[in-house]
């Protein structure tokens, strides 16, 4: 290469095309198809290609934005993309010890704190002083998270910030209301409120001297939580935003005022890149909403996020792996522009109230991605990217469409009513439970690779929830079904822990093919790990017959053969007359040559990359009298 500096590095090789690079991909797939191969089709229905060139930026919109432009696309901020670090704490009707936790946590790094009220809280005066004592309001966020008083939340806290000095521009965060949320949540408004939506008017009035403080929340990660993709959690939430905006005109507050005052809640799950699209795509597509209502591009720029781990995929076996989650998912929010994440203990799932250790490695997640990392320096990384400019704008199209289909009937609250929204989102999660069953999407340490020594049942609070959902009795509407995705496997496994009969023995009788029986030896441990069974592993044994004696020696219930295909007619067989009906005889999997004849001679059940774990297993603990 040439010495001189405008010269354009790697110039010597010749550029490739897309047609070349298609004509490589097309020889090495040796007639397989494409696009079963190389096409990825999310639960979302975007299909994401196996590589992106820059000529695939050429007609996406909003490319040209800069930070801080409408529609925002790259971020409401400019020259940064620094963020709250929040730590969220239960009252639990003790408003002392909640401000010397919040006091604690703002020490130890944490920049906005949530008090979060329990269900039926009685709000007493004097307790958002107490809460806020000593809290330099100036300097960190405080959030309250109540289904009642919010007018005396917030009355209290403008109170308290008045006598202290303070402009109305210190107090900064949000009382974090959201009818609509509740009623999607427990199918009942929420309680002592002839009419929340008059209550949520009454708030915006009261809060439009404070810049900095929000009063209306609209939860997308009840849809998240509910089981939803990326795009109905984004629809949905914008469509619930779209509704407060109506009714609060309705009772004389303008979209331009109304706006404002309204934030949005995401839950940010593991899907790192189509993450950082989401909390992109869905700047742009509020802006478009208030650009309907005819407010100024500025008021868009308002948009405050707030996001917080999914609960979806958190697990109570092997939890120290949520750790791992919450690290990726607090990555993918801050990357993608948001004010303020939550990043939760990983025993959150099992523990109602988490240790101090747990609290402090969520707090410290974010302080290292800030203060190591430095991810608050750079506004929009991630702008320019090939595949994440793609999939946001796939993002964006299919989310508008949900969008423009819940509002043709009738906007959020009548789409509710008719069960449109609740319908859609148990569609999709029925479509993740089958995913989780059968392993096509992985929830590490519980649907796949288990720790086979790990007991729980003496570590689950049997008071935690997560996500929180109180159903009233007697509902307006069919409720949203909050729920974490391995609760079907947790449930299924705590069964075998708390077995009458003891933990089910499974014996692996590896034979022949060693290169066959090591693979399907291993995806048999992982296979009954799932349901706590003991798994007896061996090297190996020289013939069938040895591994059947050794086998009925162990005494276990549930016989593994681990060989090749062409062996099992051959060694099954023998096999076979050796255990007799002492244990359920099982092949490690599907030799479908000789199914039939392999089920005639004693086996009952064939396990293998296509079985539905978690039916498959259901079936062995009836078969062992585990119910």
């Amino acid at each position: 290469m040439a010495d001189n500096p405008k010269e354009k590095l790697f110039q010597e090789f010749s550029p490739v095309s897309t047609e070349q690079w298609e004509e490589v991909i097309k020889k090495d797939l040796k007639g397989a198809d494409y696009e079963k191969k190389l096409i990825w089709n999310t639960i979302e229905g975007i299909k994401v290609r196996p590589y992106y060139r820059e000529e695939d930026l050429k007609d996406l919109p909003h490319l040209e934005r800069d930070p801080g432009e409408f529609p925002y696309l790259r971020g409401v901020k400019e020259g940064s993309n620094d963020w709250f670090i929040r730590q969220d704490i239960r009252v639990k009707n003790n408003v002392t010890d909640a401000n010397a936790f919040a006091m604690d946590a703002l020490m130890k790094g944490a920049g906005s704190i949530g008090f979060v009220f329990d269900e039926g809280h009685v709000l007493k005066e004097g307790d958002v002083k107490q809460l806020l004592k000593d809290v330099c309001l100036a300097a960190a966020e405080v959030n309250f998270i109540i289904s009642g008083a919010p007018l005396e939340i917030l009355r209290q806290a403008h109170r308290e910030n008045a006598d202290r000095g303070g402009a109305h521009s210190h107090l900064q965060g949000s009382v974090e209301f959201d009818p609509l949320g509740h009623l999607a949540v427990s199918g009942d408004w929420p309680n002592e409120m002839d009419d929340p939506l008059d209550v949520a008017a009454e708030l915006a009035k009261e809060a439009d001297k404070l810049p900095s403080f929000t009063v209306l929340t609209v939860n997308g990660k009840h849809f998240h939580n509910a089981g939803g993709s990326i795009v109905q959690e984004l629809a949905f939430a914008l469509s619930a935003g779209n509704e407060y905006l109506r009714q609060l005109e309705e009772r004389g507050i303008s979209p331009e005022n109304a706006a404002p005052q309204i934030r949005f809640s995401f839950a940010a799950g593991s899907d790192y890149f189509m993450e950082i699209a989401k909390f992109r795509a869905v700047r742009v597509l509020w802006s478009k909403i208030l650009e309907a209502w005819g407010t100024s591009p500025g008021i868009a720029g308002k948009m405050y996020i707030h996001a917080t781990n999914s609960a979806w995929n958190k697990t109570v076996y092997d939890p120290y792996v949520n750790m791992l989650r919450t690290t990726t998912e607090s990555m993918s929010a801050v990357l993608g522009g948001i004010n303020s994440f939550t990043a939760e203990p990983f025993d959150k799932a099992f523990k109602k109230d988490s240790s101090q250790f747990s609290e402090r490695i969520a707090r410290n997640t974010q302080l290292i991605l800030k203060e190591e990392a430095y991810f608050d320096k750079i506004a929009d990384p991630a702008g320019g990217s090939y595949y994440i400019e793609n999939i946001t704008t796939s993002i964006m199209e299919e989310a508008w469409k949900l969008f423009l289909e819940t509002e043709e009937r009738g906007g959020f609250y009548e789409a509710l009513k008719s069960g449109f929204i609740q319908e859609s989102l148990e569609e999709t999660a029925a479509k993740r439970d089958k995913n989780l069953a059968t392993r096509r999407e992985v929830l590490l340490g519980t649907n796949h690779y288990p720790n086979l020594d790990e007991k729980v049942s003496g570590n689950i609070d049997g008071e935690a929830g997560w996500p929180a959902q109180a159903v009233a009795e007697n509902a307006l509407v069919k409720p949203l079904r909050l729920y974490r995705g391995a609760v079907a496997f947790e449930e299924m496994r705590l069964k075998t822990e708390k077995a009458s009969g003891g933990v089910p023995k499974v014996f692996l009788l590896t034979t022949g093919n060693l290169a066959m029986r090591k693979a399907r030896a291993g995806f048999a441990t992982s296979f009954f790990g799932c349901a706590g069974f003991e798994v007896i592993e061996n090297l190996g044994f020289k013939t069938a017959a040895e591994g059947a004696k050794a086998a009925l020696e162990s005494k276990s219930d549930i016989v593994v053969v681990c060989s090749s295909d062409e062996e099992y007619p051959e060694i099954v067989p023998e096999i076979a007359a050796i255990t007799g009906n002492k244990a359920i005889l099982t092949v490690a999997g599907y030799p479908k040559d000789s199914v039939e004849q392999l089920e005639k001679s004693g086996v009952r059940h064939f396990i293998h990359i296509r079985s539905n774990v978690l039916e498959t297993l259901r079936q062995f603990q009836k078969e062992l009298g585990i119910e």
